[in-house]
């Protein structure tokens, strides 16, 4: 563009250099116009380039915007995915929360139906009855007199799966052979089946280990009162949590032991109405 402008300005300059050359104030009137618009010319490349300036500069504080830009989109992304992670844990254990409720109630029910059954039945005192009868003797086994009533103790670990009341194969089997031994030796007697948890919490929630005390106890009373030849008029159920250690929780034997569900054989007899 500059290179055609000067072309123009060299024929004009020698178009009025011919038309001219005889005339010499004339030919420094051309002069003079010539210098003032090669100056106007600078002045218009110079405007050019400071706008090109400009726009260089523009340009650079866009790209610096743009970086920023993508830079922030990124932290937002993994502020969403982080957020989705939380809620999909926050569900998870909402889920768990619901389903641990739905056991409490339905435990709570049996545990008050348990009763209703035993508050039905005619109790009979005997307070000799713990030294006058034999002693339970199932292999593996910890059974001890505590007061007026004997207490036979299933370790939690031979029945149950870490940390639930889910049964393991084997814990039908010994619950049968210690359910017919008792009925064997104390027949007709009020048989409490309570759950006892070591001093570790299960899970991160009150009560945790309340409930599962529980659970495992009612967990045993439903397989006593449909598989052995104990009554349901004599059974009840009651969970401890970690109240009543029999040893130290300071060692893991002490826990292993602690861990437990106790059939307790009490001197009254249940007779039914």
């Amino acid at each position: 563009m500059r290179v055609a402008l000067w072309r123009s300005l060299v024929i004009l300059a020698l178009a009025a250099l011919a038309g001219c050359a005889g005339n010499p104030y004339q030919l420094q009137s051309q002069n003079q116009v010539l210098q003032q618009q090669q100056i106007a010319l600078q002045q218009r490349t110079q405007e050019l380039q400071a706008r090109a300036n400009t726009l260089d500069q523009d340009n650079e504080q866009l790209q610096a915007m743009l970086a920023q830009a993508r830079q922030q989109d990124k932290l937002l992304q993994d502020q969403l995915a982080a957020v989705r992670d939380q809620l999909s844990s926050t569900s998870t254990l909402l889920g768990q929360l619901r389903s641990d409720k739905e056991m409490t109630e339905q435990q709570a029910e049996a545990l008050a139906a348990a009763n209703r059954r035993r508050g039905g039945a005619v109790i009979t005192a005997n307070s000799s009855f713990h030294r006058s009868l034999p002693a339970v003797t199932v292999p593996g086994i910890e059974v001890r007199p505590d007061g007026d009533v004997v207490r036979i103790e299933l370790p939690s670990n031979k029945l149950f799966q870490q940390n639930n009341a889910v049964f393991q194969p084997s814990a039908g089997v010994l619950i049968d052979s210690v359910a017919a031994e008792i009925a064997r030796v104390y027949p007709g007697q009020i048989v409490g089946v309570e759950g006892h948890t070591d001093s570790d919490p299960v899970r991160a929630a009150p009560g945790a280990n309340q409930h599962l005390s529980v659970g495992r106890a009612m967990a045993v009373y439903q397989h006593l009162i449909t598989r052995s030849q104990l009554q349901q008029g004599q059974l009840f159920v009651a969970g401890h949590g970690s109240n009543h250690p029999v040893v130290s929780n300071a060692t893991p034997a002490g826990k292993q032991r602690n861990s437990r569900v106790e059939l307790v054989v009490y001197p009254e007899k249940a007779v039914a109405n």
